[in-house]
């Protein structure tokens, strides 16, 4: 499914309703996996994971520069 050229917007996003997966494996796999833009849990975990990145960003600035 992931090779299929339908399924990729750009030819970066994965958009596929079908592919219930929330992080599929990107074309080349060594490269890791992407997120299924189709797929409205992905998405949210993808923000999740960016609001905990700036979080801890913010904490450790808070702790060593103030």
């Amino acid at each position: 499914m992931k090779d299929d050229e339908n399924h990729w917007k750009l030819g970066i996003f994965y958009y596929n309703k079908d592919d219930k997966r929330l992080f599929p494996p990107k074309r080349n796999k060594f490269l890791g996996w992407t997120v299924n833009f189709a797929n409205p849990y992905s998405i949210l975990a993808m923000f999740l994971a960016i609001t905990l990145l700036i979080f801890i960003v913010e904490s450790i600035k808070k702790m060593y520069f103030f």
